[in-house]
C-alpha cells in the first residue's frame, strides 16, 4: 500500500512532463500523427489522445485544416475548392506544400492503386497556387510517375518556383509518400491578362 502511494505522485509528474513535451512537439511539428507521438513517448495511442483532449489540442485533421485556412487566402490564381489537397504552406512565387490523404474513391477498385490523373491534379493545382498571377494556364507539363501510390497513403506535394521569365512561371513539383518520391512534375505556367 505504501509503495502504491509513493508511485502515484510520480505518475502525475510523468504525465505533466509528457504533456508539456507533447505540447512543445506539436507546436514545432503540427502535422505529427498520434501514432508517431505514441512511438516517441512510448505510450498507447489512447494515452496520446487523452493528453491532447486534456490540453485542448485538436486531432491532426483539424490542425491541418486550421493551417490550410490561413494559406487559402494567399492564393490568387485559384479558388479554395480548386486546390486538390490541403494547402499547408504557401510563399507566392517561391514555394508551397499540400497534403492529400488518399481514399477509396481515388483508387482503382481491383488494384487499389491511386488514379494517375488525381496525382497530376494535386501537382498542377499546387503549381498554380504558388504563382502570383490572377489568371494562368498550364502551357507545358512534363511529368514522371516514379512508383504507384496505394489506397490509404498520404501524398505530400512540394512545389518550387524555379524561374520567372516575363509571363511564364517555371514550377517544379515533387510528390512524396513518406520519404519516397512517387511523382515529379515540371510545369510552365503562363499568366494571361484578364479581359
Amino acid at each position: 500500500m505504501l509503495k502504491e502511494v509513493e508511485t502515484m505522485p510520480n505518475k502525475k509528474k510523468l504525465k505533466k512532463v509528457r504533456q508539456s513535451e507533447l505540447l512543445e512537439k506539436i507546436e514545432t511539428k503540427p502535422f505529427v500523427t498520434d501514432e508517431e507521438l505514441s512511438e516517441h513517448f512510448h505510450v498507447s495511442i489512447q494515452t496520446i489522445r487523452l493528453d491532447r483532449l486534456e490540453l485542448g489540442i485538436p486531432e491532426l485533421r483539424e490542425r491541418i485544416k486550421n493551417v490550410a485556412q490561413k494559406n487559402y487566402s494567399k492564393v490568387i490564381s485559384l479558388g479554395k475548392s480548386e486546390i486538390i489537397g490541403e494547402l499547408i504552406d504557401l510563399n507566392l512565387n517561391q514555394s508551397g506544400i499540400s497534403i492529400l490523404q488518399t481514399t477509396q474513391e481515388m483508387a482503382f477498385k481491383r488494384t487499389k492503386v491511386v488514379r494517375g490523373h488525381l496525382i497530376f491534379s494535386v501537382a498542377e493545382s499546387l503549381a498554380m497556387a504558388v504563382i502570383n498571377a490572377k489568371v494562368a494556364l498550364t502551357g507545358v507539363a512534363n511529368m514522371k510517375y516514379k512508383t504507384p501510390v496505394l489506397l490509404g497513403e498520404k501524398l505530400v506535394a512540394k512545389a518550387e518556383v524555379v524561374k520567372i521569365r516575363g509571363n511564364k512561371y517555371f514550377v517544379h513539383v515533387k510528390i512524396y509518400v513518406k520519404s519516397e518520391q512517387v511523382f515529379r512534375g515540371k510545369f510552365i505556367l503562363v499568366s494571361i491578362e484578364e479581359e
